[in-house]
Order: C-alpha cells, then sequence, then structure tokens
C-alpha cells in the first residue's frame, strides 16, 4: 500500500496557508491554556548543583505541546486525507508518540535512572518503526542514493534514540529547546511543503503550535520548564519527520535534512560525548560539561545563548535549502558549512572558560 492516500496538487501547502497559519495559532492558544494550568499544578523542579535556575520552578510545562500535537494530528488523522499516512503507519507513528509523552511524563515524576528511560525510548521508537517507519536509502553527495536495506530499521531506531536524547540534554537553559525545536519545525515546514511532503509539512506545523503556546511561559524568564515530557517528545518527532521525509512524499528529500537542523544541538551533544569518553568520565552521569553550560557557568547571559541556538538552527535552515539546490560536486562542502559557526562557537566558550578560570568542565 502506498502510505500516502492520494497526490494532492502541487501547491497544496500554499493553497491552504491561510488555513495552517490559523490551525498553527489555534494549536498554540490551546498550547498555553495547558502550559498555564500545569504552571499551577506542574512537577516541582528544586535547584542543585548541576542545574542553572537557583528557585523552584514547576516542570512538565511540554505537557502543553504534548497536548497540542495530539489534538492536531488526531484532527489530521479524522480529516486531513491529503496530508495523512496509510492507516497503519500513521497509526503507528500516534501510538509512538503517546508513549514517549507518557514515558517522558512519568520520568519527570519519578526520575528514572538514564538505562531505564533509555529502555523506554527504545520500546517507543520500535514502536514506530515496527509500523513502518524507516529509512530506505542514504543520499550521499557525489555517490548517489545508498540503500539501506536491513540496515535501515536500525539506523532508524539509533537516529530517533540520539535526537531525542540531545534534545533532552540541551534543554538546560530557559527557551534554548523550545526555540531551536520552533525554528527547525518551521523551517522543514517550509521546505516539505515546497517539496510535496504534505504529511511532514503539516505535522512539523502541529508540533510548532505547540511549542510557540509553551515558549512565552519559558523566555525570556521562566515560569515554568517543559521537562522531560516537552524535551525527549520534540526530540523524537522531530526524529521521525527527518526519516518521514525521506520517503514519504512527491519528492524525496535528503536524510540530511533534520540533522543540518538541528547541526547547533547535535554538534554541542556529540563533542560533549566525545570530550567526556576521551577524558573516561561516565557518559552516562549527570553533568554541567556541555558547550551551553559552560558558556552560562562563564557568566554569559542564557537568552544570549539561547539565541545563538535559535540561530544555528535558522543557519541550518539555510544550509538545507542552500544544499537541496546546490550543483552535485558542491553539495559535500555545503553539508559541512555548520561546522564553520560551531567551531567558532566552541573556541569562544573556551576562552571565556578559561578567563573565568572554571576549570574542568564537568
Amino acid at each position: 500500500m502506498n502510505p500516502v492516500q492520494f497526490v494532492a496538487h502541487p501547491d497544496f501547502a500554499t493553497l491552504a496557508l491561510p488555513r495552517h497559519l490559523a490551525l498553527l495559532a489555534g494549536l498554540a492558544l490551546f498550547s498555553g491554556i495547558v502550559v498555564r494550568t500545569m504552571i499551577s499544578v506542574g512537577v516541582p523542579d528544586r535547584p542543585d548543583a548541576r542545574k542553572a535556575h537557583t528557585r523552584v520552578t514547576p516542570k512538565s510545562g511540554g505537557v502543553g505541546i504534548v497536548a497540542a500535537f495530539l489534538l492536531g494530528i488526531s484532527l489530521l488523522y479524522r480529516y486531513g486525507e491529503v496530508s495523512r499516512l496509510a492507516a497503519p503507519l500513521f497509526l503507528g507513528v500516534i501510538a509512538a508518540a503517546v508513549l514517549i509523552a507518557v514515558v517522558s511524563l512519568l520520568d519527570d515524576l519519578f526520575d528514572f535512572p538514564f538505562l531505564v528511560k533509555l529502555g523506554a525510548q527504545f520500546v517507543a521508537a520500535l514502536v514506530a518503526v515496527g509500523a513502518g517507519l524507516s529509512a530506505r536509502k542514504f543520499d550521499f553527495p557525489l555517490i548517489g542514493g545508498v540503500e539501506l536495506g536491513w540496515f535501515g530499521p536500525v539506523l532508524s531506531l539509533g537516529w530517533i534514540l540520539y535526537v531525542t536524547n540531545a534534545m533532552n540534554f540541551i534543554d538546560g537553559l530557559n527557551g534554548l529547546a523550545a526555540g531551536t525545536t520552533l525554528v527547525a519545525c518551521l523551517f522543514l515546514a517550509g521546505i516539505a511543503g515546497l517539496h510535496g511532503g504534505f504529511f511532514v509539512y503539516t505535522t512539523a506545523l502541529l508540533l510548532a503550535g505547540g511549542v510557540a503556546g509553551f515558549l512565552p511561559f519559558n523566555y525570556p524568564r521562566a515560569r515554568v520548564f517543559m521537562g522531560d515530557v516537552g524535551s525527549q517528545f520534540c526530540g523524537f518527532m522531530l526524529a521521525v519527520l527527518g526519516i518521514a521525509a525521506t520517503h514519504y512524499q512527491r519528492v524525496s528529500l535528503s536524510f540530511l535534512v533534520v540533522p543540518l537542523l538541528l547541526s547547533g544541538v547535535l554538534l554541542d551533544v556529540s563533542f560533549t560525548l566525545v570530550r567526556r569518553a576521551v577524558a573516561r568520565q561516565n557518559l552516562a552521569r549527570a553533568h554541567r560539561g556541555h558547550l551551553y553550560q559552560v558558556a552560562h557557568r562563564a557568566g554569559m547571559d542564557a537568552r544570549w545563548i539561547a539565541a545563538i541556538y535559535w540561530g544555528f538552527a535558522a543557519f541550518g535552515g539555510a544550509v538545507v535549502v542552500a544544499f537541496l539546490h546546490a550543483p552535485t560536486d558542491l553539495k559535500p562542502v555545503v553539508i559541512f558549512a555548520p561546522l564553520l559557526p560551531f567551531g567558532v562557537w566552541a573556541l569562544y566558550v573556551a576562552g571565556r572558560a578559561r578567563r573565568a578560570a572554571l576549570g574542568p568542565w564537568g
């Protein structure tokens, strides 16, 4: 069965834009109402040595993001014939989204050990992949598409787990994870819509609506944190959309689209993991050694740090557009463009940490 119900007019995204913007605004309002409720009843997040905040603040504000997204995806399943996938796959994606939301909310409540959390994430990812959501080929610049075969589901599982945890790790300063998600979703929606990826286009807008309703409560001053239920959910859905963008649409996009959009997050997390592994530190132990955390500990304003990571996402979006339109021989150069601003950022943070005499980064 073709995973797309039927082919829409190629300009569907443009023609339906006013309605979709209205839907985004409605979901943002709904998300904001739920977030406002969570400020009153949310799980308290108490300060400790590895956290940036200094007063008790409610978390689980990400429930608003999840609630708005699930409302939107339910409407999409019921009424959005143009944008939905075939029932088995679509229901698998919805079930996986519900499962990761429930698991991460429980993690907020009970603070699971990392291995328990990882196991639960694996089950949620397995539901999505088992329903048929799997990368089928990888497009290498200059080489072309390479069929993944049996390795496709394995790669997809690893990708979903890595992005889910990367967004969770990066959620340590007001607005950083939420703003990055919002910028990435808007770019992804625009790119997918222009290429006929109406499921990815609409679903990215649904997630953007949920995040847009949450962000004013979290930035520049945090009245509530998104918690694991928000950060893990955003990472999980962005990873799923990255896979869906590769073949569930009129024109298949490169698997590199979402990695480029999330380049700032993924490079920070990867750099930190490699640095800690070289130093033989426990990778599963909580720490404050990510670049954004080191910058904050060295005295940089948290609002500017968050804005810089939003800028990484926007730069990644520009790189995606350039990559999709670049001549074949220039594509390998274009995909490495995010390394330049990230390298400058890493050097700046290292210099600032040295001047502040931070010592070991943790």
